[in-house]
């Protein structure tokens, strides 16, 4: 019998990476996961809006809508056990205009499909109750969103890598793989020491970097790795009082949530991410940008002052679609797409993959036979 260095390794030591990690080591399993950074969660997941989102948009049957109401309910478990700090502050969908009132049917009708708690329609006198800076016609709420500090949760699922005997090993790009006979991988890592070891089962979730590592994994089928899209999105802090307790969204763009609202950890007002498809990984935030925001913002929130919005960060989501394209779901593509037994290759995981990331750890693991 094959003597592997680790039962798993993990590619990415992102949010999902890490929950992967954790959801494995649960199973009993020796677990490695492997960072080209010096640190935790510094890519897609440390330039987010850090938003526990409820569920509601996604089509019904997708892995999107099952694994984020899914991985919504066990990232508030444990952020408790964890004592992770979150705020279950709910969130407003808000028509702008009476046009506006025909989508919220039709997201409300996908939040009870989808099994979205406590879903409700209230009218403007309702909202305006609730949040009275506000403008809208109309809104729905969903009690169950919110927001949490990401990096400590991203840390307690390291904690909990290492309590189970596994090893988060940064500093580590992941530089390619082959399918042992019998089963099992050879995983190339360099960094200052580059080492070969070898593991039963091999997982990607490396952001960004899905479609290049793929395509250093022997026997991986070029064909299928989908095409990289980056999509780049912007913030705006709020300088002085947060206007709203509540998450505040307008209804959803083609192939993003849209610019939206949210009173972050330290409470303040933040405001993003808009949504443009660039050519390099560019995380700067033009001021520039700054009309376009007041005039999105003053839709909802008439009473913005001037001068009061500054630039913020940005940061860049993964996408598998291009601009005008359908928003398609997760990939967690396994040996029935790839050919490759042991392995689970993911593409595509933008928001709300934040949110479902324990969920998408425990599907990972089904899809391993685990």
């Amino acid at each position: 019998m094959v003597e592997f260095d680790f039962d798993v390794v993990v590619v990415g030591a992102g949010a999902v990476g890490l929950a992967c990690g954790y959801t494995l080591g649960q199973r009993g399993l020796t677990v490695a996961v492997l960072e080209k950074d010096a640190a935790i969660g510094q890519g897609v997941s440390s330039r987010n809006s850090e938003v526990v989102h409820g569920g509601l948009y996604y089509p019904t049957g997708s892995l999107k809508a099952r694994l984020c109401v899914e991985g919504r309910r066990r990232l508030y478990a444990f952020c408790d056990r964890h004592h992770v700090e979150y705020d279950r502050c709910g969130k407003l969908v808000v028509a702008e205009s009476e046009a506006d009132l025909a989508r919220l049917e039709i997201i409300m009708a996908q939040a009870q499909t989808n099994d979205v708690e406590g879903m409700a329609v209230l009218t403007k006198a309702q909202a305006l109750a609730l949040e009275p800076e506000l403008a809208c016609v109309g809104a729905l709420i969903s009690p169950q969103s919110g927001v949490f500090d990401s990096h400590a949760y991203m840390l307690a699922l390291e904690g909990e890598i290492e309590a189970a005997g596994g090893a988060v090993v940064l500093s580590t790009p992941f530089e390619g793989a082959t399918p042992l006979e019998g089963g099992g991988f050879e995983v190339r890592a360099g960094g200052a020491e580059p080492t070969v070891l070898t593991c039963r089962y091999l997982v990607t979730a490396p952001g960004l970097s899905a479609q290049g590592v793929a395509a250093t994994i022997e026997g991986f089928p070029a064909a299928i790795i989908p095409k990289l899209h980056f999509g780049k999105g912007i913030y705006f802090r709020l300088s002085g009082k947060a206007p709203f307790a509540r998450l505040i969204y307008p209804p959803p763009i083609p192939g993003a949530l849209g610019t939206h609202y949210r009173r972050d950890m330290g409470g303040q007002g933040v405001f993003g991410p808009d949504l443009n498809f660039v050519d390099t990984l560019d995380y700067s935030v033009d001021p520039g940008a700054a009309p376009a925001f007041y005039a999105y913002i003053r839709k909802f929130w008439p009473g913005l002052p001037d001068g009061v919005l500054s630039p913020d960060y940005a940061g860049i989501r993964p996408k598998i679609h291009g601009p005008g394209e359908t928003q398609p779901d997760f990939r967690l593509d396994g040996a029935d797409v790839h050919g490759l037994p042991g392995l689970v290759a993911l593409f595509g995981i933008e928001s709300p993959g934040l949110t479902s990331s324990l969920a998408i750890g425990e599907e990972v693991a089904v899809r391993l036979g685990l």
